[in-house]
């Protein structure tokens, strides 16, 4: 990515079981000491998503670890997180998510210009017989690049 951005996380298993059909980027509104943890890396997502209610997008299943040289003031590691976006965007979503099979997945983390930005993915689930053919492309790339290599150097 470009300067000014700082990637904490990215979720490689979502471009596995999914397919992407829209990327988002939003903010996210955090509370307390769980700045300091995204800073340190302490955040787990592999089963998060996000829903629509009432007109605004919730990010649920996003585990914030507490910092432990905070006081009692530490927050709530599990709670819900709002997302940003502007309403356009939303609604966008909203008609899109509605649809059978659609769902909102977040794609990755990562800091741009001193803010916590998340990037969520328009997703559909992906067959097991679409994994399997990932599974062989990526091998088959792996054995050109690997035959390539041997055979220039």
């Amino acid at each position: 990515m470009s300067d000014g951005i700082k990637i904490i996380a990215v979720n490689r298993r979502a471009r596995f079981n999914y397919s992407i059909d829209e990327k988002y980027e939003c903010g996210l509104v955090l509370h307390g000491t769980e700045v300091k943890s995204f800073r340190d890396g302490k955040i787990s997502f592999p089963d998060a998503w996000a829903e629509v209610i009432s007109g605004e997008v919730w990010l649920n299943s996003l585990n914030i670890a507490e910092n432990p040289f905070s006081s009692i003031f530490n927050h709530d590691p599990n709670r819900r997180k709002k997302l940003l976006l502007n309403r356009f965007e939303i609604k966008k979503i909203t008609r899109k998510t509605e649809e059978k099979g659609y769902t909102l997945i977040p794609l990755s983390f990562y800091f741009k210009n001193g803010r916590v930005k998340v990037e969520i993915g328009l997703c559909k689930g992906k067959k097991q017989y679409d994994k399997r053919a990932d599974i062989r492309d990526r091998d088959l790339k792996r054995d050109v690049e690997r035959e390539f290599r041997h055979s220039s150097g």
